[in-house]
This record gives C-alpha cells, structure tokens and sequence, in this order.
C-alpha cells in the first residue's frame, strides 16, 4: 500500500477535485482553474494567477493526459524553447495552458478520473519548469527559463476552433491593461501530434462536404467555417508520431505536403492559405523508445517501474503511485 499523501499534497487533491465539480456545473466552455507560477516553490492550495500584462503568445497543449508522458514534455519545452531562442521572445511574453477537455470527441473517462488527471496535470506542469531551467543550465542569468508560468485548464467543447474561440473571448489572459487600448490579440499555437492533426482535417467532425454546391454558390464548406476563424488567431505546431499506427517520418511529413499542395487542402473543404500556419516539429528519434499514454498505462498496470519511468517524469509518476492508478 502506498504511503498517505503528503499535507501539500492533501491540499491540491482536495482542491482539484472540488474545481472540477465546480466546472461542470457552472455551465463555463471553458476555464483556467489554476497557475503553477514560475517560482520553484509551489507548496499550498494551487490558485489562478492571471498575467498582469497580456501575453503575446499561448502556448496551448491540449491532452486527455491519461497520463501526461515524456512525449508530452517533449512538444511543450521544445516549443518553449523555440520561441524563447529563436524568436526572441520574453518570458514573461509567453503562457502554457494545459487543457484538459471533459466531454472528449473521441476518448471517454476512464481509465483515471478527471481529477487524478488534473494532480498528475499539476506535477507535469513543474516538470515542464524544471526541464526548461535544467536546459538553461539552472543559471540566475537564464531568465528564459526562470519566467514561465503554467496554466491548468478545463473544457466542455470537444473541437480546436471551439476551445481556440473560447480562449480568445476568455478574460483570463486580457492583462490589466485598457480593453480600448491597441495592444494585438494573444496569438494562440497549439501543439498537436501528427494523429491529431489527421482528425483536424477529417471533414467528418464539420459536417457533410457538399463541394459541387458550395463551389458553384462560393459557399464556405463546414470545415472553412470552422477552421477559418482559428488559423485567424492559431497557429498549429504538429509534432511527428513515429510509431506501428502513424508510420515514419517520411510517412508524415508527406501526408502534410500532400495536404498542402497539390489541391489537398481543397479536396477536404479547406483554404490553401492555411498553409503557413502550420509548422512540422520532430518528435522522438528513430529507433528510439515509442512513447505514448497507452504504454504508460501498460507499464504501470504490470508495475514494470523502469519502463513506466521511460514512459511518464518523475513527479507525474509519483502520481500514479500515489493514487494505484491504471492497475485495473
């Protein structure tokens, strides 16, 4: 039998738990619950901390985190990474949200409950920290790596454009600055793997493709409809999955060329000019352990701990043994 929870632990089971009963019944699309704030302290009830100045970027990386993994890390802090070194931006000019959806499109409840995915959420969010500080170096003169803060989020709408749209109308991450002033909106960049983007473009999500009518009339389809208003605010950042399913690299990268050329886009209702607001990033390397929430859970079920320690970061694995997750 595991140990009891430590009080601090204690406090944010409690906590989550009682701000996602809250959420569901507030009637709210969507709803930041609480910050894991940049300091490396985060003893104590977590709390929201909204930004006083209004992000430039939102960085968004939107998971069942059943559980949160080592895949996941990787999308999160070489994206942080990329834009703090090679865009140039200030960390205090960058936001992650983590969101978490509870009414999924494709995945049920089960096999860990809201909450649980929420306290695993919450330790990922200070992994995430200490790899981008231990990527630095650990150094005071690192202040990109010093300046992150990390979000936790909860959804009702299942789809991107609905989550992107709600996040945008959101006042959360408004700043306390004049609503009238002419500071640009928060650009939005999601990060999605390559599985997530098929189903991104899968016209099945948006309706019935009647492409002769709408082509004649100039009618939008439904997936212009839909996504149009995204690519407007959000970028996606798409990380390869290399795996048996999805196939190689070569695989991948082609699939997206194909939907960008050659007619692609239009051939599932799509604009070409959505082209540039998509981005490939490399994912794990070739012949390297296949990382996924399926095989975490699969390690832990089995208590194989070398594996699952392959799999998950060591304060979400604390987690899972903690609360005997995933052994049904």
């Amino acid at each position: 039998m595991s140990p009891p929870l430590s009080p601090s632990a204690r406090l944010a089971a409690s906590f989550f738990s009682r701000a996602l009963s809250a959420f569901q019944s507030s009637g709210s699309k969507l709803q930041v619950i609480c910050t894991a704030p940049p300091s490396l302290s985060h003893e104590g009830e977590p709390e929201a901390l909204p930004p006083r100045v209004r992000p430039q970027i939102l960085v968004v990386l939107d998971s069942s985190f059943n559980p949160p993994t080592r895949a996941h890390l990787h999308m999160a802090t070489s994206a942080i990474r990329e834009l703090l070194q090679k865009q140039g931006q200030c960390p205090d000019a960058i936001r992650l949200l983590l969101l978490l959806s509870v009414n999924n499109a494709d995945k049920g409840v089960k096999p860990a409950a809201f909450d649980k995915r929420l306290a695993m959420m919450w330790a990922f969010a200070q992994d995430v920290q200490h790899d981008l500080r231990m990527s630095f170096g650990n150094r005071q003169a690192a202040p990109e790596a010093q300046g992150l803060s990390v979000d936790l989020g909860l959804a009702t709408v299942p789809y991107f454009h609905e989550k992107s749209a709600a996040l945008a109308e959101a006042g959360f991450y408004k700043g306390q600055r004049d609503p009238d002033d002419d500071l640009a909106e928060t650009e939005q960049v999601f990060l999605v793997g390559y599985d997530t983007l098929v189903r991104i473009f899968n016209p099945k999500y948006y309706g019935p493709l009647e492409m002769a009518s709408q082509v004649a009339t100039a009618e939008p389809t439904p997936l212009q409809k839909a996504l149009d208003p995204f690519f407007g605010r959000a970028k996606l950042r798409v990380t390869m999955r290399a795996d048996d399913k999805w196939g190689g690299a070569n695989e991948q990268v082609a699939y997206l060329e194909n939907l960008l050329h050659a007619e692609g886009l239009n051939k599932v209702g799509g604009i070409r000019a959505w082209e540039s607001r998509i981005e490939m990033a490399d994912g794990h390397k070739a012949g390297t352990e296949v990382i996924s929430s399926t095989y975490a859970r699969a390690a832990a079920k089995k208590r194989d701990l070398g594996r699952l320690d392959l799999m998950v970061t060591p304060r979400v694995r604390w987690w899972i043994e903690q609360e005997n997750l995933y052994l049904e």
